[in-house]
């Protein structure tokens, strides 16, 4: 299966009205970009995909994905999504983070469960998504996964880069979701030319504006390169983010004290690439507040994929945030 090199992630078009997520939908297809990448948790991006290119089905691949779950659950969401999607077959039907890795005959079912799936045609290939690393990799030294859905991008650690060549010795497909690393990154030049080193890779942009993809377009039809300036300016927001920071995953939600994390935990960085007037809003700092509520219930640390120490992340966060809004005001 041969796709587009850049992929439109869905999640965003979540976000903005029927109206807009049509044409943007067909603005990418009319400009080349042939993989969509979505799932059944997207509220409705499923369907918006669904009403956006249900006529040029035959041309485009579509990814979409379940948690892990019941045989009859997940039975039940590809039904969903096939109906969303005005499909009668799934491209690449993935598990959605699982924290394990589903076999064949597994307690679990799950692996079993897509296996009949396929056999009835409701699926082409069989995919994983996941945050932890560890789960990752055991999951491509299977060789039961046709790809890998795995964040990625230019603040990445080697070790996280070694699973592009591991899947490329399994012949699996590499998707790299949060190649902007959850709006971390706002040099797009950047992060575009540092994934696009890689051949066996296919970033997932998320995209909800037409500018947006545009941009993604104009790089798609004149690819940069690495060069020593944009290895300078990677090497600059390494350094700036090196150690513990939020990738904005939302595992770690829901929160017992109501606190906002993915945003909270790394709102100086995202203030510091752009001061917007919603992150100094006084709901924002009420959110804020609501760290010191904290229950210390351990729930975000037994549930972030990176190991953090969220509950002090957030303290730190508060604190600099805090500092920020003081010296606008000054």
């Amino acid at each position: 299966m041969t796709v587009s090199r850049t992929g439109f992630g869905c999640i965003p078009i979540q976000r903005i009205s029927f109206e807009e997520s049509t044409a943007l939908l067909r603005r990418a297809y009319d400009n080349g970009v042939t993989f969509y990448d979505t799932a059944n948790a997207y509220t409705d991006s499923e369907e918006r995909l669904g009403v956006a290119l249900h006529d040029v089905r035959d041309k485009i691949v579509l990814c979409t994905k379940s948690f892990p779950g019941k045989p009859d659950q997940i039975v039940k969401n590809l039904e969903n999504s096939l109906k969303m999607l005005r499909t009668d077959y799934i491209d690449v039907y993935q598990v959605h983070n699982p924290s394990f890795v589903p076999k064949p005959g597994g307690d679990d079912g799950i692996y079993d469960c897509l296996l009949k799936a396929k056999a009835e045609g409701k699926i082409r290939f069989i995919g994983i998504t996941n945050h932890s690393r560890d789960v990752a990799r055991e999951a491509i030294q299977t060789g039961l996964y046709d790809t890998l859905q795995y964040p990625l991008s230019c603040l990445s650690s080697e070790e996280e880069l070694e699973l592009i060549a591991l899947c490329r010795g399994q012949d699996m497909g590499v998707l790299a979701m949060k190649a902007l690393c959850g709006g971390l990154l706002t040099n797009v030049k950047a992060a575009f030319a540092f994934l696009r080193q890689y051949d066996n890779v296919v970033p997932i942009w998320g995209m909800q504006k037409i500018e947006e993809l545009d941009e993604f377009l104009a790089f798609e039809a004149d690819p940069p390169g690495m060069d020593d300036a944009l290895r300078k300016e990677i090497e600059e927001v390494k350094a700036e983010l090196q150690g513990d920071f939020c990738r904005g995953c939302g595992y770690c939600l829901p929160c017992a004290a109501d606190i906002p994390i993915p945003t909270a935990g790394r709102i100086t960085y995202l203030l510091g690439r752009s001061l917007t007037g919603r992150l100094l809003a006084p709901e924002m700092q009420e959110s804020m507040r609501k760290i010191d509520n904290c229950t210390g219930c351990g729930h975000c640390k037994e549930h972030c994929p990176y190991s953090l120490d969220v509950p002090e992340l957030l303290k730190r966060q508060q604190a600099g945030y805090f500092e920020i809004l003081r010296q606008q005001k000054g």
